[in-house]
């Protein structure tokens, strides 16, 4: 991706405008609810981390690394306790 990583991002000399900065969380809390409210079975990512949010040329974010991520059917109706992420 163009801009790299929130990581990388979040430690340049270059700081993020509050506009960007907003952006960039919404749009993280959108692609979250996405995962968990409209896919058809459920996606717990499971490593939501800085390092695994990238950002496109306009600063858009993108959830990536589905390494951890669990499938949870839509009947599934106890509290996820045990599944843990960094």
């Amino acid at each position: 991706m163009p801009n790299g990583s929130l990581d990388s991002c979040l430690f340049q000399e270059k700081v993020l405008d509050w506009k960007v900065r907003y952006q960039i969380a919404l749009g993280i809390a959108r692609g979250l609810s996405y995962l968990h409210e409209k896919c058809r079975d459920c996606i717990i990512h499971c490593d939501v981390k800085p390092e695994n949010i990238l950002l496109d040329t306009d600063f858009c974010p993108k959830v990536a690394d589905f390494g951890l991520a669990k499938l949870v059917g839509r009947d599934f109706s106890r509290v996820l306790t045990t599944m843990r992420g960094t």
